[in-house]
């Protein structure tokens, strides 16, 4: 027998939105008029828990003009939120299913970009991003694997509707909490291919906060339902590991951070039992490998409370730095600063620093031990690198010298941390953005062959170092000192330099562009001497030639404009006669000159007839 949604989705409705409202009247207005500028076939389907703060009069008057696309399913008392959601999921009669909080709102394309998605890709579940987000999705994806979703366990997506039926995938209604993370695992678990819409925000969430850390002991109870869902799903193994990792790091052990310095001493004791039970359970060796130190040290800690608190209070104190210095030595880049955790609200003394050492007093009185430094972290493989690090600096409480070996550095663009390791935990944050006055970045500088420029991001100033030349422009110079010909080849001569150092080893290619076709002739080039370079070039066919030298320095070719210093040095033109399958005999004139902006190399390669040449000759001679 047809259920009344079978009978209802001949409408030819695309998506039905499900929306829970209680008391809501504040904010649901914005959250249905973007609902009503989705260009989509769409029903919005409102569940009303008894409001009794002016919603039901508001939704009566959205039902009033939109009577066809807005329905409300009234309930005489609140129940949970999935309780109000899987009513709107029996009622709902589109292909596809999306769920939206009354305090929320969507972009006005979210809609189109999602359907869009679930159709070409055949979707079952599509993950769109949501503004703000933390750990928010990087690149769209027509088919996402489930370790790079799982990180939003949110239900704001789309969801197929026969998919969801068929698994009969539904709310927990005794659940009050993470309810929606126990119908989001269950959906991931099922679904065939999971897409993702990152090219622009989909979903804005207006919510208040973590419930976790309003009461985090409630919240390590409600946590086991979805592992629990997930480990029925997924075997043992990596991927039930990275899963699993997931849930612990965010889900449990972050209860081990703020919501366990707010706690009492009572609840605190109750917290580290939930967690230590939790990690009994399920963390496995994969698990453990996973952890980082933060995680490792509270996993080790859970039968210490005074060393979780301590703990705690590193994750919680404000990291203070200042670069105060960056400069060359030889090969070696020397930066020097400043770094100290500051105190916390309960905490007897600030903590800070002495020298490169960590001092202070914990909630107990237990001091604080631990030392401070710099880590180099690639931006493309996340590799890290510790340089060496000496006390003293400039002598102030907390300076630092450390001093990076270039040489052994891997090309590729390298951001500086300054890192407080303190009771097994690692506190991390971008150098940079706050300098001593006067304090810059020195030039770039090649390092075995590799030029290695240390820079400022433009956003916030935060310290970098690039090897290779990979993002930031390379400051070389090519500077033409001869051109002359070798018979009908040019042969152009040169020096490179990066700053002020010598870059001829660097050199592999002269490189000649057609100004207007945009073709490119290649000839090789070869280092005469530190600094200098020569090629020679023939063949080039008639257009202007923009000439550039290409350097590999580390990182991928660079190359860099020829310019031209003094006129004499350029070569005379040269013209000869030759045959030519497409103009017959030809006389073909090779100029080289500098252009009038930037003065740069290039040269000017014409071909004229006989009858052209003649003629040129007539003109010139009825001048004089």
């Amino acid at each position: 027998m047809d259920t009344e949604s079978d009978q209802r989705a001949d409408r030819g409705i695309d998506v039905s939105v499900v929306v829970p409202a209680y008391n809501r009247r504040a904010s649901l207005d914005r959250c249905l008029t973007s609902l009503l500028v989705q260009r989509v076939a769409k029903e919005i389907i409102v569940v009303d828990g008894g409001s009794r703060d002016g919603t039901r009069a508001l939704l009566g008057l959205y039902t009033a003009h939109h009577p066809r696309l807005i329905t409300v399913i009234r309930d005489a008392q609140p129940g949970t939120p999935g309780g109000a959601r899987n009513r709107g999921l029996e009622r709902a009669a589109g292909r596809y299913v999306f769920f939206c909080d009354a305090g929320d709102h969507l972009a006005p394309d979210a809609l189109v970009r999602l359907v869009a998605a679930a159709d070409g890709n055949g979707a079952d579940v599509v993950v769109g991003k949501v503004a703000g987000a933390r750990q928010g999705l990087r690149a769209s994806a027509d088919s996402a694997s489930l370790t790079a979703v799982y990180d939003d366990l949110s239900c704001f997506k789309l969801f197929r509707r026969d998919f969801l039926e068929r698994h009969a995938i539904r709310f927990d209604e005794t659940q009050r909490r993470g309810e929606d993370m126990t119908f989001a695992v269950h959906a991931y678990c099922h679904a065939r291919v999971i897409s993702v819409v990152a090219d622009g925000d989909c979903y804005h969430a207006e919510g208040g906060g973590e419930a976790s850390a309003r009461d985090p002991l409630g919240w390590l109870r409600v946590v086991r339902t979805p592992i629990e869902v997930m480990v029925r799903h997924v075997p043992p193994g990596a991927l039930r590991d990275r899963l699993l990792l997931r849930h612990l790091r965010r889900d449990v052990l972050a209860q081990l951070g703020v919501p366990f310095l707010a706690a009492g001493e009572a609840e605190r004791e109750k917290i580290a039992v939930e967690v230590a039970d939790i990690c009994g359970q399920w963390l496995t060796p994969g698990v453990r490998a996973g952890l980082d130190g933060v995680d490792a040290a509270r996993v080790a800690a859970l039968d210490d409370p005074d060393r979780l608190v301590r703990l705690a209070l590193v994750e919680a104190a404000p990291l203070r730095h200042r670069l105060t210095g960056v400069e060359w030595r030889g090969d070696r880049l020397v930066i020097e600063g400043w770094a100290a955790l500051a105190g916390t609200d309960g905490v007897a003394d600030s903590t800070g620093l002495t020298g490169a050492a960590l001092t202070g007093t914990a909630l107990t009185g237990t001091p604080l031990t631990g030392t401070v430094g710099l880590v180099l972290r690639e931006r493309m493989s996340r590799e890290e690198r510790v340089p060496s690090v000496t006390r003293g600096g400039t002598g102030a409480a907390g300076s630092f010298t450390a001093v990076l070996d270039v040489a052994a550095l891997p090309p590729g663009v390298w951001d500086v941390h300054v890192a407080v390791e303190c009771e097994g935990a690692r506190r991390l944050a971008r150098l940079g953005s706050r300098r001593e006055p006067g304090v810059g970045v020195p030039p770039a500088h090649l390092v075995g062959g590799v030029v290695a420029v240390p820079f400022l991001t433009r956003s916030h100033g935060h310290l970098g170092l690039d090897a290779g030349g990979h993002v930031v422009r390379v400051p070389a110079v090519v500077r033409l000192t001869r051109a002359w010909w070798r018979g009908r080849r040019l042969r152009v001569e040169g020096q490179a330099l990066v700053g002020e150092e010598a870059a001829a080893a660097a050199v592999r290619h002269l490189i000649w562009r057609e100004r207007a076709s945009g073709r490119e002739h290649r000839e090789r080039a070869v280092a005469v001497g530190p600094r200098e370079f020569a090629a020679e070039t023939a063949g080039l066919r008639p257009g202007t030639w923009d000439a550039y030298l290409e350097l590999v320095l580390g990182g991928p070719p660079v190359r860099f404009p020829v310019k031209v210093a003094d006129a004499d040095a350029l070569g005379r033109p040269l013209r000869w006669w030759c045959g030519a399958l497409r103009w017959g005999v030809a006389q073909w004139t090779v100029r080289p000159y500098a252009t009038a902006v930037n003065r740069r190399l290039s040269v000017s390669v014409r071909v004229a007839t006989p009858l052209t040449v003649v003629r040129r000759m007539v003109r010139v001679l009825r001048r004089h």
